[in-house]
């Protein structure tokens, strides 16, 4: 007998026999539709369990004590493992890895050579300037470790340095043994030179392609640093102590030779120059080799002067002075080597 349009066939839908019945909705879900291809997360409703919400166990809680036996799963963190150069497991952090041990190994050696380096700078007083105190030092060391020919030439050719350009040549005719300072400067002049002490004093003696002028070239090492010499050129400079003459230095008299009779009265021009690159100060002072006296001696530089009308200017004397001593400043200079030299 057909089912009626009331009967449970109409309700629940016609399906083949042997089909099976298709799940049962939850209340308050909704139904899936034909056209969804994936399933969708759907709230689940709260059931009561026994007439009580259903909720976590505590049993389950990361603080509940852990009971031997319970059936619960045991995690433990285990030290983790890394590879040698056979890709064999060993632990990490057992030893430094080859490159951090080299890298730490130089380090070490790198901070104690650096360390070496500086105490043994410190110990030798080097304050690092290594290029210009080897310099100065050096210079200081000329007197005994340079030629005396080299120092104070034979012949010395001073092109343009006479007076209206001319050109000069000297001949050396005596040189003074080296020796200390006594009495080799007059009371004054040794008095403003203490300052820097005296280690060496050099001399020779020249005269000009006539014979008619000599000039006693003069260099005094001192025992003083960089920093003394610098205050005594300034000194010099600020006073125009190089411009005085009560503080001309002494001439060196040879005898048999032009300048046998050049002594303190025959003074006629001079110069001094104090060096600030090296312990040394360079002086020279002219006269006539005929041993005539000098009554109004004058400073190289102004007999120098265009239109200086006093003897020494008109002999010349002052070109003879200042020529020569910057000529024998230029080898000094030369013998300490380029990073010294200056034009002049």
């Amino acid at each position: 007998m057909a089912p009626t349009a009331q009967g449970p066939g109409v309700a629940e839908g016609l399906r083949p026999v042997g089909a099976p019945r298709p799940p049962a909705q939850r209340p308050g879900v909704p139904e899936e539709t034909p056209s969804e291809t994936t399933r969708r997360l759907r709230p689940v409703p709260a059931e009561p369990v026994g007439g009580h919400d259903s909720g976590p166990d505590p049993a389950l809680s990361w603080s509940a004590p852990v009971v031997p036996g319970d059936g619960r799963p045991r995690v433990s963190f285990g030290r983790p493992e890394g590879y040698d150069g056979l890709a064999r497991p060993r632990p990490l952090g057992g030893r430094l890895r080859p490159q951090a041990l080299a890298a730490a190994v130089c380090l070490v050696l790198g901070v104690g050579l650096l360390t070496g380096a500086v105490t043994g700078s410190w110990l030798a007083g080097d304050s690092g300037d290594g290029g210009a105190r080897s310099a100065f030092a050096e210079a200081g060391d000329l007197w005994h470790s340079v030629p005396v020919d080299q120092l104070f030439p034979p012949t010395v050719r001073g092109q343009g340095a006479g007076p209206g350009g001319a050109d000069r040549t000297w001949t050396r005719v005596a040189v003074a043994p080296d020796g200390d300072c006594a009495a080799a400067f007059d009371r004054l002049l040794a008095k403003v030179l203490d300052p820097v002490g005296c280690r060496r004093l050099l001399r020779a003696t020249y005269t000009d392609a006539t014979r008619s002028h000599v000039t006693t070239v003069g260099m005094l090492f001192t025992k003083a640093d960089a920093a003394a010499m610098t205050s005594l050129a300034k000194r010099f400079e600020k006073e125009g102590l190089g411009g005085r003459d009560d503080l001309m230095p002494l001439p060196y008299a040879a005898k048999d030779t032009p300048a046998a009779g050049f002594g303190a009265r025959q003074r006629a021009a001079w110069t001094v120059s104090v060096l600030t690159d090296a312990p040394v100060v360079v002086y020279a002072v002219s006269g006539w080799a005929d041993a005539r006296t000098v009554d109004d001696p004058q400073p190289a530089e102004e007999a120098m002067e265009s239109g200086a009308t006093s003897a020494p200017a008109q002999a010349g004397l002052g070109h003879e002075a200042k020529g020569l001593a910057d000529r024998v400043e230029r080898a000094l200079r030369k013998n300490v080597g380029p990073a010294t030299e200056h034009p002049s």
